[in-house]
């Protein structure tokens, strides 16, 4: 299979290939005076499969996947495979209010239209796979995460909340250590309260485990009442790294040891590598 690097993929194309020893395809990926998208696949790939690699974030990347799946279909492309490390607008999953669309199904039936597979990891509710009209697979990167944490002899891992739990389950099943959770209220879009939960984390290594950080005020909020209550270190471990706005300063002011992150968005934290997961849910289209 060869690989077609979106933008925010390249990194991971990089990565994938040298396990595989795949090739990239070379493209042309620039921008008009007026800044609209320019692309050409510069090889011939009639009747080859290709898998795209293109993060949906932030929302010039959804127009660059959409025309890159485009030209590979117009150029003979057998099988087109769409890996979406970190899948865009994925939150609003249901409407919440009438009138709201459901931006997560608009989506990915718009992504179906020219591609044969999707492969999305660590979504954030895995029922958003069913508004794919092709086949489409979650993997995650847990088990990378895990043992990247190994290596800093984490000793307990925490859930941001209930609701996050079971991920952490499985972590800390992998890792062999005790797991917890956090009481979080969700005030409105904006305002999280965490209730202070006595844990036993005197001296210990912490690994908060989150799908997503964004604006950071969860996290720098658990971080900050782990250090109160005696841990050691903590590391605020996530799948996607958004970090809006100041959000990592207030993780770090918290007093977070690390951040710990995947590259399915790029960033300067990306120390797990989101290629071994997606080579996993490649074995669905064997």
């Amino acid at each position: 299979m060869k690989v077609l690097p979106g933008t925010t993929g390249i990194s991971i194309a990089n990565q994938l290939t040298k396990i595989t020893n795949d090739s990239l395809i070379k493209r042309e990926i620039t921008r008009f005076p007026d800044d609209e998208l320019y692309i050409r696949i510069k090889e011939d790939i009639t009747d080859e499969n290709i898998l795209i690699i293109q993060t949906t974030y932030p929302d010039e990347n959804i127009i660059e996947l959409f025309l890159l799946t485009h030209a590979a279909r117009e150029a003979g492309a057998q099988q087109i495979i769409l890996a979406i490390p970190y899948y865009g607008y994925s939150r609003q999953d249901k409407q919440f209010t009438p009138g709201e669309p459901i931006s997560a199904k608009t989506l990915a039936q718009h992504l179906s239209l020219h591609a044969d597979g999707i492969i999305t990891i660590d979504p954030h509710k895995n029922h958003i796979l069913n508004f794919f009209t092709i086949p489409a697979y979650q993997e995650s990167v847990i088990p990378e995460i895990v043992e990247y944490l190994k290596l800093k002899k984490t000793t307990l891992l925490l859930a941001p909340d209930i609701g996050a739990l079971e991920r952490t389950q499985h972590a800390a099943k992998l890792i062999n250590c005790d797991c917890d959770y956090l009481e979080k209220t969700r005030i409105d879009g904006k305002t999280i309260k965490i209730q202070p939960k006595i844990l036993d984390v005197k001296g210990k290594n912490v690994a908060i485990i989150d799908d997503i950080i964004s604006t950071g005020g969860t996290m720098a909020t658990a971080i900050r009442e782990l250090k109160k209550q005696g841990a050691a270190k903590v590391y605020a471990t996530c799948a996607h790294g958004l970090f809006i706005a100041d959000s990592i300063q207030k993780i770090q002011a918290a007093g977070c040891d690390m951040i710990i992150a995947s590259d399915t968005i790029p960033n300067q934290f990306n120390v797990i590598s989101s290629a071994p997961s997606i080579l996993r849910a490649l074995n669905h289209f064997k």
